[in-house]
């Protein structure tokens, strides 16, 4: 079987306190850097055992909001969420160039990813922070985010989730609904198989997307996550794929 090298990313520095399990299993990651999660000693030591394990570091930036771990929609003014997102980032890219290591990407978390996907306004404030900061951008498929960004010249990374389910829409399954996500070993591997080899989703209301993907997201504070990423990764490699 032809041999295929895909990028993992996990959502990290969030407090759990699994990223040296985590990080041999992953090729990037993206660190809480104060909105949601996050301050400057979880940061320096995310950076330095990602550094240790040659992972591909991004900023996480969310809604200013620790109470609600980012997940709750904020009314906030464009000015107010654009200083606030770029205050996070260079929180991280001071400690990031302390440790002579570069920014490889910026992915939102929460509650401004999921409204970024096909809010424009809010997509164009993430955009325009993007291109001053001049990374790439982790953007879910076939979204608004997507397309605004890649026109604009935005190198992009388009993103689909290991553990999370699908609307037919190919927006996530809300967390409020009790199959929102994925949660054992054999329904992810089908799931990604069906990502990988298909190129396909199965919705939640089983019907089957067409999608595309540069990379792949398990999300690192999700219940028994190490046991789920080891089984995905021998899994994975039985069929002859391999995470870079």
């Amino acid at each position: 079987m032809k041999e295929y090298i895909i990028d993992i990313n996990a959502d990290v520095g969030e407090g759990i306190g699994n990223e040296s399990e985590l990080f041999p299993m992953i090729s990037s990651c993206n660190i809480a850097c104060g909105g949601h999660a996050g301050d400057k000693q979880s940061m320096l030591s995310t950076v330095r055992l990602a550094k240790k394990n040659n992972i591909k570091i991004g900023a996480h930036p969310s809604f200013p909001d620790k109470i609600n771990f980012g997940r709750k929609i904020l009314t906030i003014d464009r000015k107010s969420l654009f200083k606030s997102l770029k205050n996070q980032i260079e929180s991280l890219q001071n400690i990031l160039n302390q440790e002579n290591i570069k920014l490889n990407h910026i992915k939102p978390h929460g509650a401004l990813y999921n409204l970024a996907a096909n809010d424009r306004k809010t997509a164009k404030i993430i955009i325009d922070l993007v291109k001053e900061i001049n990374v790439k951008l982790y953007v879910p498929y076939n979204s608004l985010i997507a397309e605004i960004a890649k026109k604009q010249g935005v190198d992009i990374c388009n993103e689909l989730f290991i553990d999370r389910n699908y609307n037919s829409d190919l927006t996530l399954v809300s967390r409020d609904h009790p199959n929102a996500m994925i949660k054992d070993s054999e329904s992810i591997f089908k799931h990604v198989n069906g990502i990988i080899n298909d190129k396909t989703i199965t919705a939640i209301d089983l019907k089957k997307i067409p999608v595309e993907f540069d990379t792949l997201c398990i999300h690192g504070d999700s219940k028994n996550v190490i046991n789920l990423i080891k089984d995905l990764h021998i899994k994975l490699n039985n069929i002859g794929i391999k995470i870079i």
